[in-house]
């Protein structure tokens, strides 16, 4: 029992300790890349009712004229860029959590939608994509008859 005692504890520190994030270097140079070409990922619900699938993300301080929706019928794609509104040299930060600058983030959708019906609004910092379910037939069945 003790040994599942400790795995546990190791388990609680691993989702209590944050996790250092890494920058990705350009190949070609091996330099880093600068804080306007790191991408980061954008953290999104995506849920279904009976006619639609939803996708909500919280974009705040994002502007409205900075943010891409790209919908096909089995996939959504969101871009957008979160700008600082001030400069504040690093030293000064006691914490810096928030994620400035571009990010991105495609799903694969568990079912096919309709892009052309499907509407995204913006209230509260929180994006919502609201895509119909595709109402093309399914594949039909045949039953095989004797000639």
């Amino acid at each position: 029992m003790e040994d599942k005692d400790n795995i546990f504890i190791e388990l609680a520190k691993v989702r209590t300790q944050p996790t250092p994030i890494s920058i990705d270097a350009d190949e070609e140079n091996g330099t880093a890349l600068s804080d306007e070409e790191v991408e980061g990922q954008l953290t999104v619900d995506v849920y279904q009712d009976k006619d639609n699938v939803v996708v909500q993300s919280t974009v705040a301080g994002v502007n409205p004229d900075e943010l891409e929706v790209n919908i096909t019928n089995e996939s959504i794609t969101i871009r957008g860029k979160r700008e600082k509104i001030e400069k504040v040299e690093e030293k000064n930060y006691f914490y810096q959590e928030c994620f400035w600058g571009r990010f991105s983030r495609s799903i694969i959708l568990p079912v096919e939608v309709n892009p052309e019906d499907s509407v995204a609004t913006l209230k509260n910092g929180v994006l919502t994509v609201v895509m119909p379910k595709s109402t093309k037939k399914k594949a039909k069945k045949l039953k095989v008859r004797l000639d």
